[in-house]
């Protein structure tokens, strides 16, 4: 299946998703995460994103924005090259550290985006890191965490 060209993509809601390579794990520990959260609050201010929720994994994140086109883009490249970048330094290693150019989808209608936040928000529990959504502290969302 062939990609839609991000050129065509329209300016709007997204769900953005990264993926460490051959699913190998992004963040080892609470710190990675913390600089990650710390880059992304930069990319944030500095591209205008507007967060509907996120969830950062062991092996990928996701993400529900609000972007321009051209701001996810410029801001995913960003993100992942620097935090790539610091984690290579922190653990003495070379390479690519996500397997592929980030996912993004177009977001459609109310209903869709509070699934896909719940859907992002169930990430942790339906791995077994947590028994409720709200319990993993690696998530946020502008709309609470709704178990319904």
């Amino acid at each position: 299946m062939t990609r839609i060209p991000r050129s065509l993509l329209p300016d709007g809601t997204y769900h953005a998703m990264s993926r460490g390579v051959a699913r190998s794990t992004i963040f080892r520990d609470q710190d990675d995460r913390q600089l990650f959260l710390r880059l992304l609050l930069k990319v944030v201010e500095r591209w205008s994103w507007e967060f509907h929720a996120l969830c950062l994994m062991g092996n990928h994140y996701h993400f529900v924005i609000d972007a321009s086109r051209e701001a996810l883009s410029a801001g995913m490249h960003r993100l992942n090259g620097v935090y790539a970048h610091g984690f290579n330094d922190r653990y003495n290693r070379s390479g690519h550290l996500f397997g592929d150019r980030f996912v993004c989808r177009v977001v459609e209608g109310d209903d869709y985006l509070h699934d896909l936040c719940r859907y992002v928000l169930g990430n942790p529990v339906r791995a077994g890191l947590c028994e409720r959504a709200q319990d993993w502290p690696w998530s946020w969302s502008r709309y609470g965490f709704d178990e319904g």
